[in-house]
């Protein structure tokens, strides 16, 4: 039998018979410990199952069942094993579609006359820990397409049939672990005694290929870990979210509301709401002034011929809302700004000594979501973005970006948030330009990036099909990220739209446009920072900052002089004068993070001060109210700094 060379990176190389497999190779070359946490190997760049036979010379690197890799198989092999459970509890009035591991677990796919319920879960898991006892292995096999099209339409699958039919492979792997198949890439854990610490969450209903004609299906979420304290973890931080979650926030603060009368994803912003945004858009406009932009408002709609030219309507069609006739000329909801800024710029001629142009506007655009993609403030159909463009020539086209990278760490730090990822979004397949421009951006945004001293990953094939990309995603309290900021360099733009300026010599030249958005959706954003505050906001951002409360009638009339008096000097301050107990109205105003409650009894009103209580509890000595306006002026301009 032929002998072929096995080694581990930085290992020793040695000789073993062709065919021989993973487990048996890893043997001779990992140590006890090592091994029996190694899940599976990569080789060559490719994920292999420990059952696989090796024929050929290989460098093998063992996958931990602890690192992110490994875990992501664990919890793919728990799904399968999930379905297996599922089809011998329920039998054949349930079918099978996909159920894939997604970041912090994985979920499975099933077509249910009668959907699946959380009361379904305890059955299920229980089931799922006598397979797991059961040692079941995870048996690979390989099929013609043609052989397994047969195979799945005699078990009465139809999705998988579906998914078949529309593969262009000679070959397909399967893999069964006891009485169940499920066409799969793989790899998987060697048998099911692997799955020991899993956790099934929640249901929820999807559509097949998300596709609002299809069938719906019921998805059944889960998680799966190596460890009992990680997932004990996990779950801790889940129960944490949902205190967080900024839907149920929105609701108990009276921030916004989504009503169906109106439309899925359409936000109504309430007063309180509506408040905490204008405050946000007051800081964003000041510190854009104070960093030389200029303020634009545009329209809502445009001739379809714009976005034609634009390339939005080859490009982005399918993210866009139906054409609209008026006076026989058909017109689009904008899904973008920045055309319309062009229109400002073409509107005029421009010299070479007028760069940088700066333009900035919180533009609302329209967006097409499917109905099972939205949720709450974070995917919307119509929202606002904190858009600027800018028109420089390529001298200043690395200056730029760095005062965009300045000022969006700025902002972000402002409003709490100084941990994010970093991501440098390269050429997708389906691109306008010349290769020169997109070599030429991609490198100044790169450049930009080192030159900052900024950590940053690559992401391939994520930039926009104008240009690349420099996206930016804030971590939270609970060190979940969120798409935010993006700076994208466009040369195409520029020229579809016949952009120009003259140079010092006379000659026109095009100018290089920036596209950024430093907080993203306005919206998105709102329902981060909800999230990461927990509705407690810092006083600079609370649209209620205080509450005055009197302890019996006989101070209602200070209180009001007190609420007006406040009121004028610019305190986002509310009053509680009800025949209510005092401690029933302290909690009030802390279930609505109001930060700072003004008592009020007979002593306030006869030396003319105030109590100040904070939403902490924390008791603060009397005093005046203008020594109360300073102590709250103080801390704005501190949470600003």
């Amino acid at each position: 039998m032929a002998a072929i060379a096995v080694s581990l990176q930085d290992g020793e190389t040695k000789s073993f018979p062709s065919g021989t497999t993973v487990t048996e190779i890893l043997k001779d070359l990992v140590s006890g410990k090592q091994r029996k946490q190694t899940v599976a190997v990569k080789a060559n760049g490719a994920l292999l199952d420990l059952s696989t036979p090796v024929t050929s010379d290989l460098t093998l690197e063992p996958i931990s069942v602890f690192s992110e890799e490994g875990v992501d198989i664990l919890r793919h092999s728990t799904a399968h094993i999930m379905a297996l459970a599922v089809k011998e509890l329920f039998g054949d009035q349930v079918k099978v579609a996909i159920g894939p591991a997604i970041e912090d677990g994985f979920y499975y796919d099933f077509d249910r006359e009668k959907p699946f319920s959380p009361d379904d879960f305890e059955l299920i898991e229980k089931k799922m820990a006598e397979l797991a006892e059961a040692r079941l292995p995870f048996i690979r096999q390989e099929m013609t397409r043609a052989e397994a099209l047969r195979f799945f339409e005699q078990l009465g699958e139809p999705y998988k049939v579906e998914l078949l039919n529309e593969m262009d492979a000679e070959t397909v792997s399967l893999y069964t672990h006891g009485q169940f198949v499920d066409l799969c890439r793989g790899p998987h854990v060697p048998d099911s005694s692997w799955i020991k610490v899993f956790k099934l969450l929640r249901v929820a209903g999807s559509y097949w290929r998300g596709d609002e004609k299809r069938q719906m299906l019921t998805r059944i979420y889960g998680t799966a870990f190596a460890d009992k304290k990680e997932l004990q973890q996990y779950l801790t931080r889940l129960e944490e979210a949902r205190k967080r979650d900024h839907r149920r926030l929105g609701k108990q603060l009276g921030l916004f509301t989504i009503q169906d009368q109106i439309g899925p994803g359409l936000i109504l912003w309430q007063p309180r709401g509506a408040l905490l945004r204008r405050l946000i858009e007051d800081y964003w406009k000041d510190e854009h002034y104070r960093n030389g932009y200029q303020l634009l408002y545009t329209p809502h709609i445009a001739r379809q011929d714009l976005w034609k030219t634009s390339g939005h309507l080859d490009f982005y069609s399918e993210n866009m809302y139906a054409a609209m006739e008026i006076d026989e000329v058909m017109y689009q909801l904008k899904p973008m700004n920045c055309p319309f800024h062009i229109g400002v710029y073409n509107a005029e001629p421009h010299s070479y000594r007028e760069f940088p142009i700066r333009w900035c506007e919180l533009g609302t655009v329209y967006r097409y979501e499917r109905t099972g993609a939205l949720h709450g403030l974070m995917r919307v159909r119509g929202f606002t973005q904190d858009d600027a463009h800018i028109f420089c020539r390529p001298d200043q086209l690395e200056e730029e970006i760095f005062n965009i990278i300045d000022l969006n760490l700025h902002i972000l730090k402002t409003f709490g948030f100084d941990q994010y990822d970093v991501y440098l979004s390269t050429r997708p397949e389906k691109y306008v330009g010349s290769d020169d421009h997109w070599e030429l951006s991609t490198q100044a945004l790169k450049q930009a990036l080192e030159k900052k001293g900024l950590t940053y990953q690559i992401d391939p094939g994520e930039g926009v099909f104008y240009g690349p990309k420099i996206d930016i995603k804030i971590k939270d309290q609970l060190g979940r990220s969120w798409q935010c900021s993006t700076i994208q360099v466009d040369f195409n733009l520029p020229e579809r739209f016949q952009m120009t300026y003259t140079g010092d010599d006379g000659n026109d030249h095009q100018p290089i446009m920036i596209h950024r958005a430093l907080m993203g959706s306005l919206e998105r954003f709102i329902g981060v920072l909800i999230e990461h505050y927990a509705g407690a906001f810092p006083l600079w951002l609370a649209p209620e900052q205080a509450r005055i409360m009197n302890i019996t009638d006989d101070q209602g009339a200070y209180c009001d002089q007190l609420y007006a008096q406040l009121r004028a000097r610019g305190i986002r301050i509310d009053k509680d004068l009800r025949n209510e107990k005092l401690n029933y109205k302290i909690r009030e105003a802390q279930l609505m993070k109001v930060p700072y409650m003004l008592i009020v009894g007979e002593r306030e009103k006869e030396e003319g001060t105030v109590t100040v209580r904070r939403r902490d509890g924390q008791n603060l000595p009397a005093m005046t109210p203008e020594a109360f306006v300073d102590l709250v002026m103080d801390e704005c301009d501190l949470g600003k700094a």
